[in-house]
């Protein structure tokens, strides 16, 4: 019987969370210790698969003898620290961001958006409506998958995912700066003229609909999208030997789109275009 090695196990790092003893693995973040203790930290940057980019600062919370308020998602959970996660102030900082965001931005299928406007009391029309917004079109240029910039948020988790942290495809990026600042692929010409692959780990991981689906897109657009009516079943991918697990979201009988579970050792939420866009074949009935 072959012996498995057991690593070296991580110290626990004991700290207070809201007035709360906390004890985590040494590197695990404040915001891994905020839910383990049942605090309910928003984030939208964040993603479970990624590095944190620390862009859309919606997850700040208050660190005892910190001059700033501290990204939850990125920083480190230290022995002895004091970390409060509704404060005023933090509360505060959230309700800017939320309105900052949601002025110039169409938030309409961020999951728990408009939850978070209302708990914190963001008024996002105070801006008026003259508000910076790109005002674009969405990008249908393909079959399987629509390109929404006017729901992006410059997560950069798209970028990310496309480059060096999963896929190393670098066909998305950002360009421009400041307020021209955008998600394109180069030379800002169509998807199907990029070094795009298709896997959509993009879509996986984009935290706000900008990127989504053909097939949602369309449902959304005539009035038929149902999230409440789905149903999730996990499988295995039937096209190679590599194993990979496939969440289909099934509407009445039909396929509507193909996730993958971020906890799988095989995949970690990635696909390729087989496994992510490939399933017409399971329900053609010709």
């Amino acid at each position: 019987m072959t012996a498995i090695p057991l690593g070296v196990p991580r110290r626990l790092v004991e700290f207070t969370v809201d007035g709360q003893a906390a004890r985590v693995p040494e590197g695990a973040t404040i915001l891994d210790a905020c839910r383990a203790a049942g605090k309910d930290v928003p984030t939208l940057c964040q993603g479970d698969t990624l590095t944190p980019k620390n862009a859309c600062r919606v997850c700040v919370v208050e660190v005892e003898g910190a001059r700033a308020l501290v990204p939850a998602c990125s920083r480190r959970a230290e022995a002895g620290m004091e970390v409060r996660t509704d404060t005023e102030r933090a509360r505060h900082s959230r309700k800017l961001v939320l309105e900052l965001l949601a002025s110039s931005v169409d938030l309409s299928t961020t999951p728990k958006a408009a939850e978070w406007i209302k708990e914190y009391d963001a008024k996002p029309d105070r801006f008026g409506p003259d508000a910076a917004r790109l005002g674009e079109e969405p990008k249908v240029d393909n079959d399987l998958y629509v390109r929404d910039y006017d729901k992006c948020i410059l997560c950069y988790k798209c970028v990310d995912a496309c480059g060096d942290q999963w896929q190393n495809s670098f066909a998305i990026s950002v360009t421009g700066r400041g307020f021209d600042a955008r998600i394109a692929v180069e030379h800002d010409a169509p998807l199907t003229d990029s070094a795009c692959v298709y896997c959509g780990n993009c879509i996986e991981v984009c935290p706000t609909g900008a990127l989504s689906f053909k097939s949602e897109f369309d449902m959304r657009a005539a009035g038929t999208w149902d999230e409440a009516a789905q149903t999730e079943t996990t499988t295995v991918c039937a096209y190679c030997g590599v194993g990979c697990n496939l969440t289909l979201h099934v509407q009445d009988n039909e396929i509507v789109k193909v996730t993958s579970p971020h906890d799988n050792p095989v995949t970690h939420g990635n696909l390729c275009i087989k496994g992510r866009f490939g399933y017409q074949h399971v329900q053609n009935r010709d």
